[in-house]
């Protein structure tokens, strides 16, 4: 080949790379900073739907179009599913949202439910945090089948979803897949929160943190509706650019689309917010978040992240951080402060709420644990009452004699010592210790004492009766 004709043809094919590149790496310029589509169920366009792009909300005008001026940094549009529809999911898992692309036209499609649906349920699955195979195995024989069992009591035509906040995997995102096929055997429609160890770390600071997340569960914060409960999910985990170095916060981008999405919601009506760190301890702007819901009359706040079971009411506003999926992190049958790993479940009619913690492998009427020893000259009664709040009531009987209120105080679940105790323990996980909490109640009596029964009542008037033999 002469010189002029390589130089040529050379040419041709960098000049073709060139537009190549232009094609495929530079699409998404092609897309303008506005965007629109339409909202129908069938060919009828639904109208009043919230559709947002994390940054606006909009709503569809009477024929179900929208138009959304986009912000430069939104990656997702979605809908906040309206109440009365079907969730769109695919395999399960939510998928009220399109990744935005080249596109400047997204549509969505509902299908109406065949019931009302305020009366409804859900369950939320704090921390299955799993790190490896063996993490996964325990997952899907003991917490996917529990969970499978309480959805088939329901019946078949329960409304029933689930919502994962946070820590699906343990740093190990190849395992999210796994995580994904436990949520489709589960069968349910299931909606994530973002966790500290969901997170990309070495790929910049919290603006990236989110990327793989992003790709395979979409927005990171959004909102959705079943009957007269409006529920929101946020992303409370600000990574600070190092490895597993973070804090718990909510973004000022967050705290502006929440005050948006909340304006579209009476102040009446139930609020449920789902994140992974809890708020009431652990987020450092907690009373810019605290303030935005200043008038709503029923809210609840979901969380996870410790690893014990904590209830916490402050101003009105219910937080429930649950015990995990996971436990100790999968090391035994009970989390830090001797809560069975398991998961809360949810009951909602109307505007109102009930709930109680299902212990995975136990029935729903195991509420507590309970434990006898005996001291130098008398005997004591240990009652660990996993979910209790101050709404609860836990007295004792002596040999079927009624005793009263038993005396509750700070401390460590027996169980939870003897089996996370020091820097042996547990084996492969030492790090697990155990957790000193408020929800335990004792009492002492006499050694000729032959049996004692504990009974605790919760605010819905549910009654939980233990009893052991003393010698």
């Amino acid at each position: 080949m002469n010189r002029r004709l390589f130089i040529q043809n050379f040419s041709m094919l960098t000049t073709g790379l060139v537009v190549s590149l232009n094609n495929d790496a530079f699409a998404a310029l092609q897309r303008g900073n506005t965007i629109k589509g339409r909202v129908t169920s069938g060919k009828k366009g639904l109208a009043n739907i919230v559709v947002s792009d994390g940054y606006s909300v909009v709503r569809t005008d009477a024929k179900g179009n929208y138009k959304i001026k986009t912000d430069p940094m939104a990656s997702t549009v979605w809908l906040s599913t309206p109440a009365g529809y079907e969730f769109p999911t695919k395999a399960s898992l939510a998928s009220h949202y399109h990744l935005l692309g080249s596109r400047n036209e997204y549509d969505f499609d509902l299908k109406r439910l065949k019931k009302d649906d305020q009366q409804h349920g859900f369950i939320i699955w704090a921390d299955p945090q799993v790190k490896n195979k063996k993490d996964v195995a325990q997952m899907m024989e003991t917490a996917v089948p529990d969970v499978q069992e309480l959805v088939a009591s329901l019946g078949e035509d329960a409304l029933i979803h689930g919502i994962g906040v946070g820590d699906l995997v343990w740093d190990n995102h190849a395992l999210f897949a796994d995580y994904n096929a436990a949520v489709a055997q589960m069968n349910i429609p299931f909606f994530q929160a973002l966790g500290n160890h969901d997170m990309d770390y070495r790929m910049g600071g919290d603006e990236t943190s989110d990327r793989t997340f992003k790709e395979i569960y979409g927005p990171t914060y959004y909102s959705f509706n079943r009957g007269k409960a409006h529920y929101v999910v946020l992303d409370n985990v600000r990574y600070l650019g190092k490895e597993r170095e973070y804090d718990g916060f909510i973004s000022e981008n967050q705290l502006a689309w929440l005050q948006k999405d909340l304006q579209q919601v009476p102040k009446d009506q139930l609020l449920i917010i789902n994140l992974h760190i809890p708020v009431y301890n652990s987020v450092k702007n907690n009373a810019d978040f605290y303030a935005l819901l200043a008038g709503y009359k029923n809210v609840h706040i979901m969380s996870g992240h410790t690893h014990y079971n904590a209830n916490h009411i402050q101003d009105g506003i219910y937080e429930h951080n649950h015990g995990t999926v996971c436990g100790a992190w999968w090391t035994g049958p009970i989390c830090s402060d001797g809560t069975p790993r398991g998961y809360g479940v949810y009951e909602v009619d109307g505007n109102e709420l009930k709930w109680y913690y299902k212990s995975t492998g136990k029935d729903k009427k195991e509420q507590m644990s309970i434990y006898v020893d005996q001291l130098t000259n008398q005997t004591r009664v240990i009652a660990n009452v996993w979910n209790w709040d101050p709404e609860w009531k836990v007295i004792y009987f002596l040999d079927d004699r009624p005793m009263g209120i038993m005396e509750q105080q700070k401390g460590f679940d027996p169980l939870a010592v003897k089996l996370y105790l020091g820097d042996q323990l547990p084996i492969g996980r030492t790090f697990a210790e155990p957790q000193k909490m408020d929800h335990l109640f004792t009492a002492h009596f006499a050694p000729s004492v032959k049996k004692v029964k504990v009974l605790a009542t919760d605010r819905f008037g549910n009654e939980y009766l233990m009893e052991m033999a003393c010698s």
